[in-house]
């Protein structure tokens, strides 16, 4: 038998966590019909669902025999949901490929978007390969993957995944932790800026919303980044330069 993951990420990461779980295994198939889902959740073998403490607090290492991937299927998406998928495309860019950012900075409208779209996956995907390639189980360089998603995550939590969709979590959480790493002379100035002004030309947004600090450190916590004492934060140098620094809990609330 063989279960077919025909959906978004949602219906990638269920279906590839019950393929996980069944009989032990069983083989399954992701065509990711979001763009979220075709450079990010359908590749790389992690499939989880939600508890109400957090975000994919249940799951496993599990790949799909084949992930098919159809770019036609972005034009029925509501404009919301392709900018969605915009935020991981920007993550990309930012920790990996500064050449994609450039290209994604002389994009004008949705008409040039989807003429280079092909290009764009390929690109994502091709990051993702590599760095789940040198650390499958998500144990030091894949967390690279994961800028923005510490405080994306908080924000999605808060909010009860209801208010703001993946990507725009994850738009506001490397805009915010690359200013911050800027204020403090880790991140070459100018970059938040550079950030900025892409997230407004893909509609997302930048600034997190007013929440009660208290909140936003209390899922935090819950980050899978998290070690005792210890959550390892990724940052960056500059454009397409990341890395991941140790940070101690009680200082989260001052940095």
């Amino acid at each position: 038998d063989l279960i077919i993951a025909f959906g978004g990420g949602v219906i990638g990461d269920l279906a590839g966590f019950a393929a996980s779980t069944f009989l032990r295994g069983i083989n399954y198939i992701q065509i990711p019909t979001s763009l979220l889902a075709q450079i990010d959740s359908s590749i790389g073998g992690k499939v989880a669902v939600n508890l109400p403490r957090g975000k994919n607090l249940v799951g496993s290492f599990y790949h799909p025999e084949a992930v098919i991937i159809d770019s036609n299927m972005l034009k029925t998406l509501p404009q919301r949901y392709l900018y969605d998928g915009m935020g991981e495309v920007i993550k990309y860019a930012c920790i990996k490929d500064k050449e994609l950012f450039k290209k994604l900075s002389i994009i004008n409208n949705e008409a040039e978007l989807f003429s280079n779209i092909d290009e764009i996956i390929y690109r994502c995907c091709n990051i993702k390969r590599e760095v789940v390639e040198k650390d499958e189980k998500e144990a030091g360089k894949r967390m690279l993957l994961n800028f923005g998603h510490t405080i994306g995550h908080a924000i999605e939590k808060v909010f009860n995944y209801e208010k703001y969709t993946h990507g725009e979590a994850v738009s506001m959480g490397m805009y915010v932790i690359t200013q911050k790493s800027e204020s403090l002379g880790i991140t070459k100035a100018g970059t938040a800026k550079l950030i900025k002004e892409l997230l407004i030309k893909f509609n997302l947004p930048y600034q997190i919303p007013k929440i009660r600090t208290e909140k936003l450190l209390e899922a935090i916590e819950l980050d899978k980044k998290s070690e005792s004492d210890f959550i390892n934060l990724v940052l960056l140098n500059e454009i397409g330069d990341s890395f991941i620094k140790k940070i101690d809990k009680k200082d989260i609330d001052r940095k």
